[in-house]
């Protein structure tokens, strides 16, 4: 597995994007912990989850306890995994999903984080989604408290514009390491931020890579020059469009959801995806 960094921990090129397994439509326990031991052996390691990953109200952090879970009973080293986690984003159990980025709610919230994934502190943890009843600068001040404390190693930001990226940077102190914003062939207005981690050397998680969980299976059908250059290559659509995100900048490590084996394993194949210049251009404008 080719690597990336976040900050100065090497990650693999290709993460695993925890989300399917703990919230509407997911499989039971044996088949999700099934899918994360398949990442882990085909050398994935950095694993996405949040608190908020979850169906019923009362199961908060159920994907991170499943994610802490499958690590324990994984027959390799897991030292080297880096568990990203998120707090800010909330699901009253109604299908809903709300957001609390009050400092208060964040401090307790990593911390039950923490204890949960069963560490003493978290290796990257990220602030789910900007409150707006809450200033921006105080929502990320939170994580330079659990940085300085050492609950967490490193700190990230998600669903952010360029100006919380530049403020998160400055209120962070120059110890950004990531950003987590949407973006797929389906999905690229976020082109303005990969560009700016890029330029900052800051990386950039792309969630739901494939277009999110009920369209990754028909990418190919929706971005007919993905499905070319798949079958020019003889690979899936899927593997195409985590290719060219690879290729957009070097801080970029999509973090593709997963919930059977085999979808994880196909997503690693296209860390070793080679696309040609002119490929890449004739993706880069379908």
């Amino acid at each position: 597995m080719h690597t990336r960094f976040v900050a100065d921990h090497p990650v693999s090129a290709i993460g695993l994007g925890g989300m399917p397994m703990s919230i509407e439509g997911r499989p039971d326990a044996e088949r999700s912990v099934a899918t994360i031991h398949a990442a882990l052996d085909a050398g994935v390691t950095l694993i996405d989850t949040a608190d908020a990953y979850h169906l019923h109200a009362d199961e908060v952090g159920h994907n991170e306890e499943l994610i802490a879970g499958a690590l324990r009973t994984w027959g390799g080293d897991a030292s080297s995994v880096l568990v990203a986690t998120k707090g800010g984003h909330l699901r009253p159990g109604d299908g809903s999903w709300t957001i609390d980025g009050r400092p208060e709610h964040l401090r307790a919230a990593a911390q039950a984080s923490a204890r949960r994934l069963g560490v003493e502190a978290i290796g990257l943890y990220q602030l789910h989604r900007p409150d707006p009843a809450v200033p921006y600068a105080d929502s990320v001040g939170v994580l330079a408290e659990l940085l300085d404390a050492g609950t967490i190693r490193l700190a990230g930001i998600s669903n952010a514009d360029p100006d919380q990226i530049r403020l998160a940077q400055e209120v962070l102190g120059g110890r950004l390491a990531s950003v987590q914003n949407q973006y797929s062939p389906a999905f690229r207005s976020s082109q303005p931020e990969l560009d700016l981690c890029a330029e900052m050397g800051v990386a950039f998680l792309p969630w739901s890579p494939l277009g999110g969980i009920a369209r990754a299976g028909d990418l190919g059908s929706r971005f007919a020059p993905f499905a070319a250059v798949a079958q020019a290559h003889g690979v899936s659509p899927q593997q195409v469009a985590l290719a060219w995100e690879l290729a957009q900048a070097d801080v970029v490590v999509p973090i593709p959801g997963a919930s059977r084996p085999a979808s994880v394993q196909d997503s690693v194949r296209a860390a070793d995806l080679l696309l040609s210049p002119e490929e890449l251009v004739h993706l880069d404008e379908a």
